[in-house]
């Protein structure tokens, strides 16, 4: 949500917009009329709306470009008004062939795109510079790997037929369709599932929207006996199924189980030579989203379609 309960705190999300240039990297940099300040494009999220699809809405917004979120950066704290003021911030590359013209506004009436060093000489606050220093500390461009859980298809006892058939129900059904636009704020990839169908159907709206094919992979598959992760099999499944798909240096979201993706996601992070990231078990629809930039790990967090 915008504001967070019974805190008064504002919520807001934003990009540090990127592209390459002969001097290395050049940035995006809004002025705002209003306080006569340049700054990172960003905006207060909006009610029930999720910080990710915020970011990417209030770049489109304010600069005219769409783009595709990298690895998150330190999140800004600070007081607007009187209130406490969190803005989560994202590095992001524009689309290609996503610009519209920009149209000078009320709220934004002139981006310019500077070499980091002349950005930094730019922004108007420090703790703007705190998050420019950031970005410009690591890789640019990273590749995402999301690990998801699948959303939620009811209770076992309940479904009458073969589990691996079990559906998605209602609740399931309308948290795949918001999965495919949170996923998609990353880009498109590979769509690799589980064979179980309430995963399927988790991805399904996703690699509807992206163009992208459908890759079942029984090794995801918990319980059955002709392939699915057992516990004795399941660690080296995974660790070989990442792997491959790590290798491929392509974007990718993995499809899987509450039981097989801690083993996913700690041979994900042992390929690319580090620990498994803190955070708690994911929540049905939640996912992991590994930034990876020349085979190591560059940044990892974790969503819940509650959002921010």
């Amino acid at each position: 949500m915008a504001d967070a309960p019974g805190t008064g705190e504002i919520r807001a999300a934003g990009m540090v917009l990127w592209r390459p240039s002969g001097s290395g990297r050049e940035v995006a940099l809004v002025h705002r009329p209003r306080y006569d300040d340049w700054s990172f494009p960003k905006g207060k999220l909006q009610p029930g709306e999720h910080r990710l699809l915020a970011a990417v809405r209030e770049v489109a917004e304010e600069t005219g470009r769409r783009a595709v979120l990298g690895r998150p950066l330190p999140t800004a704290r600070y007081d607007r008004d009187g209130r406490p003021k969190r803005v989560y911030y994202w590095a992001g590359r524009p689309v290609p062939g996503g610009e519209e013209p920009f149209r000078p506004n009320d709220e934004v009436d002139a981006v310019d795109w500077l070499p980091v060093p002349a950005a930094r000489g730019r922004l108007s606050y420090p703790h703007d510079a705190v998050i420019l220093e950031d970005f410009a500390a690591g890789p640019a461009d990273t590749v995402p790997l999301m690990l998801l859980r699948h959303a939620s298809a009811g209770a076992k006892e309940s479904w009458p037929g073969e589990d691996l058939d079990r559906p998605l129900d209602a609740a399931g059904a309308a948290a795949s369709d918001e999965l495919a636009l949170l996923l998609a704020c990353y880009g498109s990839g590979r769509v690799i599932t589980s064979a179980a169908e309430r995963c399927v159907a988790t991805v399904r709206p996703y690699a509807a929207m992206t163009g992208a094919k459908l890759e079942i992979e029984p090794a995801l598959t918990v319980g059955p006996p002709d392939g699915g992760l057992g516990p004795d099999d399941g660690v080296e499944a995974a660790a070989g199924l990442v792997a491959r798909v790590i290798a491929g240096g392509q974007p990718a979201v993995i499809c899987a189980h509450r039981e097989n993706l801690p083993p996913l996601l700690a041979a994900a992070c042992a390929v690319l030579g580090a620990k498994p990231p803190p955070g708690g078990p994911l929540h049905k629809g939640g996912f992991w989203v590994l930034h990876i930039a020349d085979g190591r790990l560059a940044a990892a967090e974790q969503h819940s379609l509650a959002g921010a």
